[in-house]
């Protein structure tokens, strides 16, 4: 059986639909073109490829914490997407259980564009979250999980960790901010994406300088908290993208069926809660 024809969650892609949503004025990037992609376009993607379910991740680019479009996007296509959304760190309680109930499986924050304080300062929302049974999504660079590694250690909600921890990919395996990540599935309540391999690989497709990454990550953290994801539609991609040879890599990097069944169908399931 090939990689198409098994079971998958995408488990990071994004929706923009600048005509029906449009984005906010102080949106720090405003995706066009071939960015843009609608959540009708994107089901027909995932219906080509056999991809099940998705995982919607709320964008910093074009939305931020207008959420309109990604719970439109849930509404329509109920239990076949959820979704990660951003928010204020005041926002209620009653305001975040409504998220999870429209199936929003948790909040991202991004120390990689905001700086740490975005995580640091978010102790309240952080202690919501494990209150709902919902993710807490950190997207950091370099060696920025140095400064977060015993702080993430200590709260009680799932952490999934963003793009493989974005690493220097020159500085190596036993750079800081990768041996800090690496320390965090120590905590056992830490999981990570396989993807973004473009977003931190200096070299074109099949960024092979990014497997170690991959490798090492795996080994930490195991096929059961390991996810994957698209990155679909690949805001600010160095070079064109598309989903099959993404696909078709990720084979090429876990080429046991077993092991990606388990990361891209039964570890989605349990983190994320398709199918509840």
């Amino acid at each position: 059986m090939s990689v198409f024809e098994e079971d998958k969650i995408d488990c990071h892609c994004h929706v923009f639909d600048p005509a029906r949503f449009p984005y906010r004025e102080d949106t720090p990037y405003r995706p066009v073109q071939q960015e843009i992609g609608t959540a009708a376009q994107f089901v027909r993607v995932m219906d080509a490829y056999g991809v099940r379910h998705a995982l919607l991740v709320g964008p910093t680019s074009g939305y931020r914490t207008d959420n309109r479009c990604l719970l439109d996007a849930l509404e329509t296509y109920e239990g076949r997407l959820r979704g990660i959304a951003v928010v204020d760190d005041d926002i209620s309680r009653n305001e975040l259980a409504a998220l999870h109930r429209a199936g929003v499986a948790g909040v991202a924050f991004n120390p990689a564009m905001e700086g740490v304080d975005a995580v640091l300062g978010a102790g309240a929302l952080f202690a919501s979250l494990a209150d709902l049974g919902m993710v807490a999504q950190i997207q950091v660079t370099g060696d920025q999980m140095v400064a977060l590694e015993s702080w993430l250690s200590r709260q009680a909600a799932p952490i999934m960790i963003d793009h493989g921890g974005r690493p220097d990919i020159g500085a190596g395996i036993a750079q800081p901010g990768f041996q800090a990540l690496l320390r965090l599935a120590d905590s056992g309540r830490a999981s990570v994406k396989l993807s973004g391999w473009q977003k931190y690989s200096a070299r074109a497709h099949p960024y092979e300088d990014a497997w170690p990454y991959a490798q090492a990550l795996l080994r930490a953290f195991g096929p059961q908290n390991c996810v994957w994801g698209s990155d679909w539609p690949f805001l600010r991609a160095p070079e064109r993208l598309d989903y099959g040879p993404l696909l078709t890599l990720f084979e090429q990097i876990v080429p046991d069926a077993q092991v990606r069944r388990q990361i891209q169908w039964e570890t989605p399931r349990r983190i994320f809660g398709f199918g509840a």
